[in-house]
């Protein structure tokens, strides 16, 4: 039996990068021996084993054969004759088929390491293609690592289109698009992730929503340095929050359909995903230097932000990302909001005998007016 750390981990620890999660291949081990060894297994379906001290997951050697539609469409066999090369060239990029052996030796059967100094992200094979999720994690790798300067290799480009126009795309399941989105938005350059998808031509087949409002640029070396989404590229250096990230993202793409709630569905947006990007397109109709008094409020009641403080700075900086020319004068004219919701005595109105309707009528009147004398007095001031 013999034991390789390989895949992210490696990749990751010769690029000088923080190793979060280690993943090991056995080669010469069979499931019996795994479990017979105290290991327990990881998944019903593959010969994934972790174990019993670390946690970490070991997997036997394996090799693949497709045989139907997506990427669950393969045979596996993981016999103790499966050598470590044979499971390193079925791995998606040459970049991610590197391994260490136990005397801490280098093994690159890809060129991978050459790769890793080019900062290219080359697949390995042909089969490449017969597994819809390598498009997404490839996409995925490049909001990792744009910021160190690696980009898509040519070859790879022209197979990831012809992937992008085939019937197997479709066979992607919503939810690991999502996954694979949440995961991009989370990196250094999240907006690289779109970017590759719509030079493929994936983006318009899995989200048109957002393909349709992003600039275009099919040429190879200008696309490169494309400015497709200033808004993300903006709220990444503001926050890593994945949620504002995605709302920021999605703004454009939402103003754009009659049903933004089909839209949100369809990609399994989460709860605060949802909340966020809709706190935003309740500003849609807000147009112009200045903000009706009546709007102001009406925002400052939807966000509460005595109540959700975390909620009103994520809107917040969204409203920097979005609208960097006018966010501040807006967001001044919020602030006034907030602070005459918060002084208004709703006690006094409640002593003269005001409760229900008549009690909220009375207070939107005291407030409009208060906050209108605040707005004149600060455009006065300016």
């Amino acid at each position: 039996m013999q034991v390789y750390l390989v895949g992210g981990a490696v990749r990751d620890q010769l690029l000088e990068l923080p190793v979060y999660d280690r993943d090991w291949v056995v080669v010469g081990a069979t499931e019996k021996e795994m479990l017979e060894a105290g290991y327990t297994r990881a998944d019903a379906e593959f010969p994934v084993f972790i174990h019993p001290e670390s946690g970490e997951e070991y997997a036997l050697a394996r090799r693949e054969e497709k045989t139907g539609p997506g990427y669950k469409g393969f045979r596996i066999y993981a016999g103790p004759d499966v050598g470590l090369e044979e499971d390193l060239l079925r791995r998606d990029l040459t970049i991610n088929a590197l391994a260490i052996d136990a005397s801490g030796n280098l093994v690159d059967v890809c060129q991978g390491r050459e790769d890793l100094d080019a900062g290219l992200l080359r697949h390995i094979t042909p089969a490449f293609s017969e597994d819809p999720v390598r498009l997404l994690r490839i996409a995925r790798f490049a909001a990792k690592l744009g910021k160190w300067g690696f980009r898509v290799a040519h070859g790879t480009q022209a197979l990831m289109r012809k992937m992008a126009a085939s019937e197997d795309l479709l066979n992607l399941r919503q939810e690991r698009i999502w996954r694979e989105m949440q995961k991009a938005l989370s990196e250094p350059q999240p907006w690289r992730f779109f970017e590759v998808l719509q030079r493929c031509g994936v983006l318009e087949r899995l989200i048109p929503e957002l393909d349709r409002v992003m600039e275009r640029d099919d040429s190879h070396a200008a696309a490169e340095q494309a400015n497709s989404l200033p808004g993300l590229q903006r709220v990444t250096g503001l926050t890593s929050d994945t949620a504002i990230r995605f709302a920021v993202t999605f703004y454009h793409a939402a103003l754009s359909v009659d049903n933004t709630p089909m839209l949100l569905s369809r990609l399994r947006a989460g709860r605060q995903e949802t909340e966020r990007l809709m706190d935003l397109l309740a500003i849609s109709h807000m147009k112009g230097s200045d903000s009706e008094p009546g709007d102001l409020l009406g925002l400052i009641s939807r966000l509460r932000p005595e109540r959700q403080p975390e909620r009103y700075a994520a809107f917040r900086l969204a409203c920097r990302a979005l609208w960097p020319e006018r966010a501040e004068h807006f967001l001044a004219e919020l602030e006034l909001a907030r602070d005459v919701s918060s002084t208004v005595d709703v006690k006094s109105f409640m002593q003269q005998g005001l409760a229900g309707a008549e009690l909220g009528r009375a207070l939107r009147s005291r407030r409009l007016e208060l906050l209108t004398k605040r707005l004149q007095e600060a455009a006065t001031d300016a």
